[in-house]
């Protein structure tokens, strides 16, 4: 009994630095979590955007003048599958964490021999497996039905990890907070609704006031929608290069935001 004491003492790791048995075995948990309802939450997006499309495209596509040098349809598309992006890796790893509380297997991921690095990382990028699934499928359906190509395929994967990483980490820190769901909708409602419309998902941002102008500048939405949208066009309404920056530096943080959130055990821990 001595010796079993001495060889596993407890709070130790005998994982070494990571648990990568673990971490995977959380990721697969979160992906087949979206997986065993494919139906909803990979095609219900398609819908959503197909039908905003439709609509946009029958009321004004044809009486607008073209956007930045392309169809106002094509100019359009891009916008709504990457609206799309952020609003699935949002909804994924907040419901994740939402859904856990309300139910109390929170603790089974509390007692997981998994560090809160794994734990968040594992969650978050399941987050992006959801939005990549979401825009591939989204992406070749339009393809068949609108004239849109990828002309930039290095841009298309950076904006789209970048998007996705960026909104699974706050879709953590919203489901850490929120405390039943009518939170989560007011997060949803008053954050990320608004800055997706903000974003220049149906126009540049040169159409709006100035003070609006100024506020798109800085919502991370809008360089998220416009690197996604530069990918196929090859035109974008801001600058891609500080786009790039601004949201490797903002995916940092809100990472290292959820870690410290998570190991802390804010509102999950008693």
């Amino acid at each position: 009994m001595v010796e079993i004491t001495k060889k596993y003492k407890i709070g130790r790791r005998r994982f070494g630095l990571i648990n990568w048995v673990g971490a995977w075995t959380l990721y697969q948990k979160e992906t087949l979590r979206f997986l065993n309802v494919w139906a909803q939450t990979l095609f219900s997006p398609l819908i959503s955007s197909l039908l905003f499309l439709l609509v946009l495209s029958l009321a004004i596509g044809t009486e607008r003048s073209d956007v930045l040098g392309v169809p106002f349809v094509t100019f359009l598309a891009p916008g709504l599958i990457s609206m799309q992006v952020i609003q699935q890796s949002f909804s994924h790893s907040s419901s994740s964490f939402m859904i856990g509380k309300i139910q109390g297997n929170i603790v089974d991921l509390l007692y997981a021999p998994l560090s809160a690095a794994e734990v968040t990382i594992a969650v978050s990028l399941a987050a992006v497996t959801r939005s990549v699934m979401i825009a591939v499928i989204s992406i070749i359906t339009f393809m068949l039905l609108i004239e849109i190509q990828i002309t930039n395929y290095l841009t298309l994967i950076a904006f789209t990890f970048l998007s996705s990483f960026i909104l699974g980490n706050v879709g953590i820190i919203a489901g850490l907070w929120s405390e039943k769901f009518d939170n989560m909708a007011t997060v949803t409602n008053f954050v990320i609704v608004p800055l997706s419309f903000l974003s220049g998902t149906f126009y540049t941002i040169d159409k709006l006031p100035s003070f609006l102008q100024t506020i798109s500048e800085f919502n991370p939405f809008f360089y998220m929608i416009d690197g996604f949208r530069y990918s196929f066009i090859g035109k974008a309404d801001g600058s891609i290069t500080i786009g790039l920056i601004y949201l490797s530096i903002l995916s940092l943080v809100t990472w290292l935001v959820t870690y410290l959130l998570y190991k802390k055990g804010y509102k999950i821990k008693s």
